[in-house]
This record gives structure tokens, sequence and C-alpha cells, in this order.
């Protein structure tokens, strides 16, 4: 029995377009450069990160988030950035019964604009807000915090095998893996994320069968 459902924020509910190609402006890079260097990160099963840090050696983040909000280009979230899925497949959940959280890796800023757009869940809460961050075992304690069910009746779903699937199997839960997005499809078949995962699926909509 699953009476909650955690959802993974990118490549889960929002598509990662829009992020990838703000930065590749900022970077001053053309935009599939940078695109064939995330895919790069994937195979490698490395840190999305890393593949900024290709472009730029020695980058430090954080600052050139700070730098892109002082200039107004930064985060940005609106309808578009979902899923088309997304709103019908959390609206069923919880018609059927099920709390619907969603807790990702975000910044503070990203929740307060994932919030804003009133999705059908019960929280929304972000790695920013915590102060911890996936894989560390810390988040998954936080996602039992607000679970408000056993772990093992806490189904986690994301697209990320490293982040999402081995973290929260680790962690007790009940692990559904995303087939979307780049780190979705190219581990899709992989047999040790097969093997972690309860069940693989390809859409949000295949949830509701599963509780």
């Amino acid at each position: 029995m699953i009476r909650t459902v955690v959802l993974d924020v990118g490549e889960t509910l929002t598509c990662d377009d829009r992020y990838w190609a703000s930065w590749a402006d900022w970077l001053g890079v053309p935009r599939h450069t940078l695109s064939a260097l995330v895919g790069a990160v994937v195979v490698d099963g490395r840190d999305n990160a890393d593949a900024l840090r290709m472009l730029r050696p020695g980058i430090d983040i954080g600052a050139e988030y700070a730098a892109r909000a002082a200039a107004g280009r930064g985060e940005q979230l609106d309808e578009s950035d979902l899923y088309e899925d997304v709103r019908p497949a959390l609206a069923a959940l919880r018609s059927a019964g099920a709390r619907v959280v969603v807790a990702g890796n975000q910044s503070r800023l990203m929740g307060d604009l994932l919030r804003a757009l009133e999705l059908p869940a019960d929280l929304v809460v972000t790695s920013g807000e915590w102060g911890v961050s996936k894989p560390a075992p810390g988040f998954f304690a936080r996602v039992l915090d607000v679970a408000a069910a056993p772990a093992d009746q806490t189904l986690y779903v994301g697209d990320h095998p490293a982040n999402d699937v081995f973290p929260a199997r680790a962690a007790g839960l009940r692990t559904a893996h995303l087939r979307r997005g780049p780190w979705g499809f190219w581990w899709a078949d992989d047999p040790g994320v097969r093997a972690a995962a309860d069940w693989s699926i390809d859409s949000l909509h295949d949830l509701v069968g599963l509780i």
C-alpha cells in the first residue's frame, strides 16, 4: 500500500530546456554545445553541473547564480515548463487518497516559483529550504518527516538513479524510476537501476495504478 507519493522536480515535473538554455546564454556558448556536454556527463553518470565545469574550469556555480540574479537573469518558471501529465496525474493521485509531496534539489527561489504554480500537491519543498540536498541521507530523512507515512508506504519518484532511486531505496522508501529526460532514458534499462527501482514508469499517469 502506498499512502504518500513524493516527486522529484527537474525532468520529473519540469522540463529542463529553459534551465540549460539560460546557462548556455549566460556563459556565451551555443545551446547545442552545452546540451551535448550534458549528454556526456549523463553517460558517465556524473554530476550534471560538470557540464558547466567543462565549459569554465574552476567556475563557482553559486557565485554565478548570484551574478545571474543580480543581472535580472535568474531562475524562471511558469506553466510552460511543466510536463503535460503533471497536473492531471497529481490531481488523480490526490483523488485516489494519496498524499502528494514535491521535494527536489532546487533553490529557495525555485520553491517559491513552484508554489506559485499552485500544483495539486499537499506540500512543495526544496533542498535549498531544507539545507540538505540529494543524494544525502539527510534529504530523505526530511522526506520521511513530511511524508506522514512509514517508509515502506512512501513512494519516491524521479528520473535520476544516483539522486533519486538509489538513495531513496537506501532510506527504505519505495521507488519509481521515470523514463523521462536524459538521465531517465539513458539509465532506464540499466540492470542496477531496474534492480533498485520497485517500478519503472513512462508517465506520471502510471502512478495512479501503483497506489
